[in-house]
């Protein structure tokens, strides 16, 4: 008996923050219709560094997808980790005679058996060519985003520090210990500096400049 043909949402979700939740919520607001038991999700892992067949449930979606079924993704890059991998991936469901759909936008890909016409094929492979490279190139551009946003904040950083100068190598509680040391009668720098773990130097640049020391401290949220 011929197997009732079936739909199967596949579902990645690269962080630990994100779910399936609201991906199958919705593909379902959007009117498709499928089974709890034929939701296929990947928890944790990089569209960008994994390959749809090395994934865990990339796997299963391959063994779980016969001929006649449906495979609905959010939108292709869901099923790739670069332009090639997603073409490649789609075509292969394509040949096997799974129809894949995307919630964003309905973009429907028949099999060729369905759809015959040569000139409907061509045109198929052309918007499918299409809409993969768009993928790609929206993916390339976030990655590049998320890049500059990180060299931003790493470069703010380092202006930051440069601003703030060499970091103390005392906290509060230990410039108030020397200062009080250092207020006694004829004051012991070398004994100062050995009972707070400090250098001599260190030591004779408070005494010389308390208030320099204080304000570095403050520079650091210390």
């Amino acid at each position: 008996m011929t197997p009732t043909p079936k739909t199967v949402l596949y579902v990645r979700c690269s962080t630990s923050e994100q779910t399936s939740a609201h991906q199958i919520t919705q593909a379902r607001d959007a009117g498709f219709v499928f089974d709890d038991s034929h939701v296929i999700t990947d928890h944790g892992v990089s569209g960008v560094s994994t390959k749809l067949k090395d994934r865990d449930q990339g796997k299963r979606l391959f063994d779980l997808l016969q001929p006649g079924d449906t495979l609905l993704v959010r939108w292709v890059n869901r099923i790739g980790r670069d332009y090639m991998d997603v073409k490649t991936n789609i075509e292969s469901f394509l040949r096997r005679g799974v129809t894949v759909k995307t919630v964003i936008n309905n973009m429907v890909f028949h099999p060729d058996h369905v759809l015959k016409d040569p000139m409907q094929i061509a045109a198929r492979d052309a918007v499918l060519a299409f809409m993969v490279g768009i993928a790609a190139a929206e993916a390339t551009a976030a990655r590049e985003a998320r890049r500059a946003g990180i060299d931003h904040v790493m470069d703010s950083a380092n202006k930051a520090d440069k601003y703030r100068g060499k970091k103390p190598g005392f906290d509060r509680k230990t410039l108030e210990a020397v200062l009080t040391s250092l207020a006694a009668d004829a004051p012991n720098i070398s004994i100062i500096a050995r009972d707070n773990d400090l250098t001599r130097q260190t030591v004779m640049r408070i005494r010389k400049n308390p208030l320099n020391a204080d304000t570095s401290l403050r520079k650091w949220g210390l």
